[in-house]
C-alpha cells in the first residue's frame, strides 16, 4: 500500500498538477495541505473522476486538508485537532482506512518568531501530542501525516545556520518533534535514509528548486505497530519543477499488505 503526502498550495489553482500526479503515482491513499478553498469549492468531481474517494475540511482563503483514498473506504474520526474548541483553522482531519488510523495535519507556520503566532504553534503542538500519546497507548496502527512546518534536524535544511531563530527551526518545536519519537513514532522518510539530505519543500524565489536550496517539512511518522511493514519510502521532487506546481513535493512511504 503506497501513502502519501501532498501540500497543494491551493487545490483549485494546481488540480492539473494533483491529477497529473496521482495518475503517475497511484497512491492509495492521500493526505493534501493547504487547499485554499471553502468546503463547498473543494473539487470532488474531479477527484472521483481520478477514482478517489474524498473527505475534507475546507477553509476559505486558507488552511484546509483532505484524505483521499483509491479502493478502501474511509470513515471520518474528526476534522479538528481537539483541545481547543475555539480554534476555526482547518488544519487537521482524522480517518480510518484499512484499519489504519490517518492523521493528517498541516501544523501551523508559527512565524515570525517570537510573538502569537509562535505561541499558537507551540499550543497545537501540545494537543498534537496528546492525541499522538493516546494512540500509542490504545496501541493501534497509526500515521501522523502532512506538513508539520518543522525542519527535525540540521540536514534538513540548506545552510542551517540561517534558520536558528525561525519558528520552523526553532529548538522548541524540534524538540517536540524529537519528543513524538521517543514516545515510539518513527520518522519513516529518515530512518530508511539515515545520511541523506532529503528535501520536501523549495522556495518560489531565489531559485530555490534550481538550487536545491530546500527543506524538510513535509513528514509521516508512523505507530510501532505499523514499523514491521514499512517497506520504503521517498520524496517525488521532480513534481516541484513541473508548470505551475507547488511548493512543496509530494512525499510517499509504502507499506506491506
Amino acid at each position: 500500500m503506497k501513502i502519501a503526502t501532498y501540500n497543494v498550495n491551493g487545490i483549485n489553482g494546481r488540480l492539473p498538477v494533483l491529477l497529473r500526479w496521482l495518475s503517475q503515482a497511484k497512491p492509495d491513499i492521500v493526505c493534501l495541505q493547504e487547499l485554499k478553498a471553502p468546503q463547498e469549492k473543494f473539487p470532488i468531481e474531479e477527484i472521483n473522476a481520478a477514482g478517489y474517494q474524498a473527505i475534507w475540511k475546507g477553509q476559505k482563503r486558507w488552511n484546509g486538508v483532505a484524505i483521499l483514498s483509491k479502493g478502501h473506504e474511509i470513515t471520518e474520526v474528526q476534522n479538528s485537532l481537539p483541545g481547543n474548541k475555539d480554534d476555526v483553522q482547518s488544519r487537521y482531519i482524522e480517518a480510518i482506512i484499512n484499519k489504519m488510523v490517518i492523521c493528517c495535519l498541516y501544523l501551523p507556520n508559527g512565524n515570525p518568531y517570537p510573538g502569537e503566532k509562535f505561541e499558537y504553534k507551540l499550543e497545537w503542538i501540545k494537543r498534537l501530542k496528546k492525541r499522538a500519546n493516546e494512540l500509542i497507548k490504545m496501541e493501534l496502527p497509526a500515521i501522523l501525516i502532512g506538513d508539520f512546518n518543522i525542519i527535525p534536524e540540521e540536514i534538513d535544511v540548506y545552510k542551517p545556520e540561517k534558520w536558528i531563530d525561525d519558528a520552523l527551526f526553532r529548538k522548541e518545536v524540534r524538540k517536540s518533534f524529537a519528543d513524538l519519537q521517543k514516545k515510539g513514532w518513527i520518522d519513516s522518510l529518515r530512518i530508511l535514509n539515515p545520511e541523506k539530505q532529503v528535501f520536501t519543500f523549495w522556495d518560489y524565489m531565489y531559485h530555490s528548486y534550481d538550487r536545491n536550496a530546500g527543506m524538510r517539512l513535509d513528514h509521516i511518522l508512523i505507530s510501532p505497530y505499523l514499523a514491521s511493514s514499512l517497506e520504503n519510502s521517498g520524496v517525488d521532487s521532480s513534481v516541484r519543477g513541473w508548470e505551475k506546481s507547488s511548493d512543496h513535493a509530494p512525499v510517499w512511504i509504502t507499506l506491506k499488505d
